[in-house]
């Protein structure tokens, strides 16, 4: 079979497809990706082709901020309407007809997409071929996915097309972080997230971790993504949490331990790094709360403070809180508070069992290899 993935140009959209896509390929499938040309070097170490089609995320963005006059990106500017015009205006418009072209020369059974991408979609119904939506976290509200299927709908018109729903809804979240009320949409099959690995690395389930020795100071990951991990944001965290723990502290992709500044003898700085190698010997991750972290995080059996900065970060944090698997501090609370939240899930066991229990639901989902053959045999 060939099948095409389609991603937000983000790491956070990307990576949680990794996994399925691995499993396609060692089946024997061809498998190739749709997103923006920086992702090139990172597929081609997985050995996986790259479509680069449409401008990169920031491109995309100062597009969007300039047709709304509001940013997706920005905290008190993410209403649904803005965020729409990125995900399923904007970046429709500077991509779909690349990706369509792509597709055609491509020709894929099977077209898999992310949550929030609305190319993928297009070019399904264009050639006519099914699509399976990968989420990446607790299931979006209304208030945003109505909003973004109106936006997309005036793109699909344009080209004369009705598109589906998706035929499969791939779920990486444990129940116990969705929403009172949740039901299971059309199509559902679990997905077990992972955290990231890199390229060849063994598929096992990691150890559930271990509780923190009695006195040790406790060993804190302090990931902020990606996209925001500023030394500006993460200089007054660092000093607020050293009093009381050994920090490990993700750069993002472009900063150094230089830009931090001095006097950090407590910190270990790491540049980006498969998230999986991240976690061994951790006793609490403190995050923004992208999905990709919270769930990898969970599948450890690991508690977390999430200090939410914008996107989906905010629905991941309080689906964290309301299911007492770590604290959420949402601003405007200061870093005294987060200092606070984090004595407080170490100190409490039951912040850590509520993890474990998540990781639980985590481990009995389906592996991407047993997906990647359930959809084979769906598509005969």
């Amino acid at each position: 079979m060939r099948i095409l993935f389609s991603s937000t140009p983000g790491y956070g959209h990307l990576l949680p497809q990794l996994p399925l896509a691995r499993a396609f390929r060692d089946r024997g499938d061809e498998v190739a990706v749709l997103t923006s040309a920086s992702f090139g070097p990172l597929l081609a170490a997985e050995g996986i082709p790259l479509f680069a089609v449409g401008p990169e995320a920031s491109e995309i963005l100062a597009e969007a901020a300039r047709r709304s006059g509001a940013s997706a990106a920005a905290a008190a500017e993410a209403t649904p309407a803005a965020v729409a015009e990125f995900f399923a205006g904007t970046r429709v418009d500077l991509t779909a007809d690349a990706a369509l072209d792509a597709g055609r020369e491509f020709r894929p059974d099977l077209i898999v997409g992310e949550a929030t991408d609305y190319v993928g979609p297009l070019v399904a119904a264009a050639l006519e071929v099914p699509f399976a939506k990968l989420a990446f976290g607790p299931q979006m509200p209304a208030e945003f996915t109505d909003v973004f299927d109106a936006v997309v709908e005036s793109r699909h018109k344009e080209r004369g097309l009705t598109v589906p729903p998706p035929a499969w809804y791939l779920d990486p979240c444990p129940e116990l972080l969705q929403g009172p009320g949740w039901e299971p949409p059309q199509g559902h099959l679990s997905l077990r997230p992972e955290a990231h690995q890199g390229p060849g690395a063994p598929g096992t389930a990691p150890a559930p971790a271990m509780p923190p020795a009695a006195g040790a100071r406790p060993r804190v990951l302090l990931s902020f993504g990606t996209n925001y991990a500023e030394p500006a944001v993460l200089r007054p965290l660092i000093d607020a949490l050293t009093p009381t723990a050994d920090l490990v502290v993700t750069l993002g992709l472009t900063a150094t331990a230089a830009d931090y500044g001095d006097g950090l003898d407590r910190v270990d700085f790491v540049g980006f790094t498969p998230f999986a190698e991240l976690l061994d010997g951790i006793d609490l991750v403190v995050t923004h709360g992208g999905a990709g972290t919270v769930l990898g995080t969970l599948s450890r059996g690991l508690p977390m403070v999430v200090v939410p900065q914008g996107a989906d970060q905010f629905l991941n944090a309080a689906a964290v809180a309301g299911a007492r698997a770590g604290v959420a501090v949402l601003p405007p609370a200061g870093v005294e508070a987060v200092a606070e939240a984090m004595t407080e899930v170490l100190g409490r066991p039951e912040y850590r069992d509520s993890a474990a229990r998540a990781a639980g639901q985590i481990a009995a989902m389906l592996s991407p290899s047993e997906v990647a053959e359930r959809l084979a045999a769906d598509l005969g």
